[in-house]
This record gives structure tokens, sequence and C-alpha cells, in this order.
């Protein structure tokens, strides 16, 4: 953890057995998920870990956090929805064929791309699937929304816009 005015390192955060693919922060909770196939939450203040999530059984290569919610993607080709608080597992979201290299969170709805082409939207208190975006002709890698709009990124090197009640493309 580093202080962003001064440039001063505060805090190694230890505990991973495993490459670290992603980190998230809200507040004073820091999220990371690893190749150790655990997410990870930590204090941002005292770096004390507070909580190691299991479940997946791939590399976790994406993770989210909004509140006491915290969204994680894997090589085991599912979305976890996990309690920050309590560090337990809420729901597992299966529907993707492959990796999912990026999630991401807003309100109620959940995001996530995968190496299987397609962007997924997810309602985040009951985990069902809301629709199932095509479009891409590569993984998609990266995955973004704001309001009504989703945004997702390839290796087919095109960028997408997405409606996300309707889940309709807008624009490429």
């Amino acid at each position: 953890i580093w202080n962003a005015t001064s440039g001063e390192e505060q805090h190694v955060l230890k505990g991973h057995s495993g490459v670290v693919l992603s980190v998230a922060i809200q507040d004073d909770t820091i999220v990371s998920g690893s190749g150790d196939e655990t997410v990870r939450i930590w204090n941002a203040t005292s770096g004390e870990e507070q909580h190691v999530l299991k479940g997946h059984s791939g590399w976790v290569l994406s993770v989210a956090i909004q509140d006491d919610t915290i969204v994680s993607g894997s090589g085991d080709e599912t979305v976890r929805i996990w309690n920050a608080t309590l560090g337990e597992e809420q729901h597992v979201l299966e529907g993707h064929s492959d990796a999912v290299r990026s999630v991401a969170i807003q309100g109620d709805t959940i995001v996530s791309g995968s190496w299987d082409n397609t962007v997924r939207i997810w309602n985040a208190t009951s985990g069902e699937e809301q629709h199932e975006l095509k479009g891409h002709s590569g993984g998609v890698l990266g995955v973004a929304i704001q309001g009504d709009t989703i945004v997702s990124g390839s290796d087919d090197e095109t960028v997408r816009i997405w409606n996300a009640t309707s889940g309709e493309e807008q624009h490429v």
C-alpha cells in the first residue's frame, strides 16, 4: 500500500501463495485476487488480513467491490458474489464457457467478461443472469459499467458499448 501524496510505502500485504492478478479498493477495504485461487480482504489502514475467501477452483483473474459486496471472476468459468463483512460466499454465477477475465459491479448489476467472447449481465441480489451480450470475436478482457452503459474491451481490438438494461449493442 502506497501513500498517494508522499509516495511512501505504507504496508506490504502478504498472504497469497500465488501471483496477485487483480486488486480493488473501497474506503478502508482492499480486495485481492490471486493465482492461489483465493480472494483476500485486507484493512487498508492496518494492513491486516480480514478474510480469505475460498471457493474458486481456478486463478482469480478479476475482483470488484461495492459496499458490502465483493465480486470475483475466475479461470474456473464462474463469477462469485461474497459478503465482505462476513467473508461468506453468497452466489456462484455459472454461464460462461471459458475463464472470466473481468468483472464490474454497480448497484444491483454485475457485469462479467470472458474468454468465451461474451459479456454477461447478472442481478447481484438473486444471482440470476439477465443478458448474454454477443458481438466480440475475441476474448473480453475488460468490462466497466456506469449508469445504463456497459463498455467492453476485447482482444478482437474493439471496444463495444452496450445498454445495461436491454443488453443491446449501442456502438462499436
